[in-house]
């Protein structure tokens, strides 16, 4: 047994880290081919002088043909390091290269840490000035007050690209939209309310500051500090920072101050609000203790006073967290995308709407599976977003971005903000660009699709989607109270029989039709009575199917549990007809750079030639619902008949049946999987094949093989998968499996959204 405390854990886990399986969080990737002298001639001497002449001609081309429109500089001089103080420059580095990582996780930015041994505030704003020529952008970071006043201030004046010190604005974007929301809840207004602060250094000020820009009046904040209230004639420890919020002509405490006070704003240090002062702040408190790691006031504390308090901490264990990741990917994203010579205050503000509206709306259903337990509905304990929710991207981006073309500091302000917002989302949420034709053809008709698993979470939360994205009537099949209890546990308005149609497998009036419908259909099979009333009360498979076969419903959902099989017996008994039975199942994967379909993934174990000929007609079919023309490999260990296998014999007599009618789309096997994804290989191999370019879709001998690959894309590729696709039942029901998502049962509700008319 280990003898290590937590914080001996935490300490070598943080430790390995950085360390392991190689130093640091950053590394440096190219971004275009170098295997031969050709590629060298054009990345470097002689090709390159080519680039470098054109921005000489055109500075602005600089965006074009480098990565300097998508780069930010992290700089530092390490004298005030989260809460670590003046620990240098040099060890300030693993604190930087976070942010860099940061950056690019949740807005794909590119960054340099670059941390600087140079105190004085003025030289150190220089050569951060001669930095220009590199970056698009600056992030000045961990620089102490009131030094970080000068740099930023030298550096807006004298650079032509924006420069945000982020412990200053971006602390107080977030504040003010947490405050915002805060406000509405405690229904105040910011002209009214008195605000009580402590702690007078960046962020602080910077959270004042922005605090006036909403309309707090001036006459209305106190500051205080270690030596006590900011106040006219006070000497000791002060700046021109603090002595704009001088108040008075004498000293007084924090004690003293906080009478009445309607918002406490602490970037201070731990106990200094006690709960005898919070028992003397106006009714509704709202309480900021954004010191870390250990707050102003401990939230249960002042809770203990004052349960209609409303807390938020800087801490990611409490509620309504305070962190600048919510603000500072994004700001740079549109400010970037926009040219922005600066990031004035109309796109701070923009940003503060921004993430304040997203509170207030409803929850993502990304951001409910990354904080799961956790209550995500607007309220005293869901002020701000969570950092981890997509929609950050497209709405602050673009709120920013249109800010900046409208106040005219955008050097490329942006034509079509909508579309910029789409490009956005779809840079987050990789199925929204191939989804896009699928979810115009599903808005262009209005069809009931029913989903057999109406209780689950991710179902409901597709519901809510649904009707704010398609034209689509969603039926859900569970026990209206759990429905209910579960809707207001994830924070979402809809609700039974007033957004969507509910059918109770417990008590239903057309429980008799149901049953009666179902004993019809397998009487012959083996089905009494007593059996089929006992399949409507508990297979809501089998009932979301029969809604189906009597035109209550136009296509079944089912599967986020379960087997597949299981649900595909009772699908077919219902549904199949002589002329429609499944073909097989096709899986989209959406990978970081490219699309690739895959089949047959569950229906045939070990299909047949003509099962596979069917299955690649299906295929292509469901392939150009997306908009792509399908080139299509026939999948097996055997490669153009060097082999006498069993795969590579079916494969081989499913060609055949394929040639037997002339095709209206590629198709090649059967082959290898790098012979189908790799042109010059296949070339190489089989020189008269009759597929240009790389396959699209992999269609495989056997189901085993297909749906290793399928798993493996997802497990190590970190493919985004649409489907299974149900080919062959008329877009009448398709079967997911476990493992999908919200987003991905709303891309399966477009996909059965679309009327077959629309595809085929």
């Amino acid at each position: 047994m280990s003898d290590d405390t937590p914080s001996d854990s935490l300490r070598k886990a943080a430790l390995e880290y950085h360390q392991f399986p190689r130093p640091g969080k950053l590394e440096i990737r190219a971004t275009k081919p170098l295997a031969n002298g050709r590629d060298l001639a054009r990345a470097y001497s002689p090709g390159v002088a080519e680039a470098c002449l054109e921005i000489k001609r055109d500075p602005g081309t600089a965006r074009d043909y480098t990565t300097r429109g998508n780069l930010v500089g992290v700089v530092t001089n390490g004298t005030a390091v989260l809460g670590l103080g003046n620990i240098g420059a040099l060890a300030s580095k693993p604190v930087m290269e976070g942010k860099a990582v940061l950056f690019k996780k949740f807005a794909n930015i590119d960054c340099f840490d670059i941390e600087l041994n140079e105190p004085d505030p003025v030289k150190l704003a220089e050569i951060v000035c001669a930095l220009e020529p590199t970056f698009g952008a600056i992030n000045l970071e961990d620089i102490k007050a009131p030094d970080c006043f000068v740099v930023e201030e030298i550096c807006r004046q004298r650079m032509n690209i924006p420069v945000f010190h982020d412990d200053q604005h971006g602390t107080a974007i977030v504040v003010g939209a947490g405050i915002t929301n805060a406000l509405k809840i405690a229904r105040k207004n910011f002209a009214d309310v008195k605000v009580v602060s402590t702690g007078g250094g960046a962020a602080g000020i910077a959270c004042l500051n922005m605090l006036l820009k909403l309309g707090v009046r001036r006459e209305n904040v106190f500051l205080c500090d270690l030596a006590g209230l900011v106040y006219n004639g006070r000497t000791a420890d002060m700046t021109d920072q603090k002595a704009a919020y001088a108040q008075g002509d004498a000293p007084r405490t924090l004690d003293d101050v906080i009478a009445g006070a309607d918002v406490f704003l602490g970037l201070s240090g731990p106990g200094v609000l006690t709960p005898a002062m919070v028992g003397r702040m106006a009714d509704v408190p709202i309480i900021f203790a954004l010191a870390n790691p250990s707050p102003e006031i401990d939230p249960a504390a002042a809770r203990a006073v004052n349960p209609r308090a409303i807390i938020a901490t800087g801490r990611s264990d409490f509620p309504n967290q305070v962190n600048n990741v919510l603000c500072f990917p994004f700001i740079f994203r549109g400010a970037l995308d926009a040219g922005a010579t600066t990031i004035n205050d109309e796109m701070k503000i923009a940003c503060i709407e921004g993430i304040a509206a997203m509170a207030r709306a409803t929850t993502s259903a990304e951001a409910a599976a990354a904080y799961q337990g956790e209550q995500l509905t607007f309220g005293p304990e869901y002020l701000i977003p969570k950092p981890f929710d997509p929609r950050l991207m497209g709405v602050v981006a673009s709120a920013v971005a249109r800010a900046a073309g409208e106040t005219g500091v955008a050097t490329r302000p942006i034509a079509d903000m909508d579309a910029y917002k789409r490009q956005l989302d779809a840079s987050v949420f990789k199925s929204a660009l191939i989804m896009r034709p699928v979810f115009a053809a599903a808005r262009a008709v209005s069809r009931r699709i029913v989903f057999a698993e109406g209780e689950d979470e991710r179902v409901l939360r597709t519901a809510q989607a649904i009707m704010e994205d398609t034209t689509e009537v969603p039926i859900l099949i569970g026990r209206p109270d759990v429905i209910v209890a579960r809707c207001e546990r994830a924070g979402l308005d809809i609700r039974p029989d007033t957004h969507f149609e509910v059918v109770n497998p417990e008590s239903d009036s057309r429980y008799r039709d149901y049953w009666g419908t179902y004993h019809e259909i397998m009487a012959r099979k083996g089905v009494t009575p007593d059996l089929a009333r006992a399949v409507m009360r508990t297979n809501t498979t089998a009932i979301g199917a029969v809604m189906v076969q009597r035109n209550e419903a136009d296509s079944l959902i089912c599967g986020t549990f379960g087997q597949y099989l299981w649900h595909l017996n009772y699908i077919q008994q219902i549904l199949g007809t002589a002329a429609m039975q499944p073909v097989a199942a096709l899986s989209l994967m959406i990978l970081e750079s490219d699309t690739l379909f895959i089949a047959d993934t569950q229906v045939h174990e070990e299909p047949t030639p003509q099962q596979i000929a069917d299955t690649v007609i299906g295929a292509a079919r469901h392939i150009r619902r997306f908009g792509v023309e399908p080139r299509i490999a026939l999948c097996s260990h055997s490669q153009f008949g060097n082999l006498d296998s069993n795969s590579g014999r079916r494969m081989r007599a499913a060609m055949d049946i394929l040639h037997g009618t002339p095709r209206d789309f590629a198709f090649e096997g059967e082959m290898h999987i790098d012979s189908a994804l790799d042109v010059d290989l296949r070339a190489r191999i089989f020189p008269g094949a009759h597929l240009d370019g790389p396959a699209n879709c992999l269609v495989f001998a056997n189901a085993d093989a297909a749906s290793g690959v399928r798993n493996i894309l997802k497990m190590k590729g970190n493919a985004l998968e649409v489907g299974p696709i149900l080919m062959g039942m008329g877009n009448r029901a398709h079967i997911v499996t476990p493992s999908i998502t919200a987003r991905g049962l709303l891309n399966m509700s477009a996909i059965a959204g679309t009327p077959v008319a629309h595809y085929g």
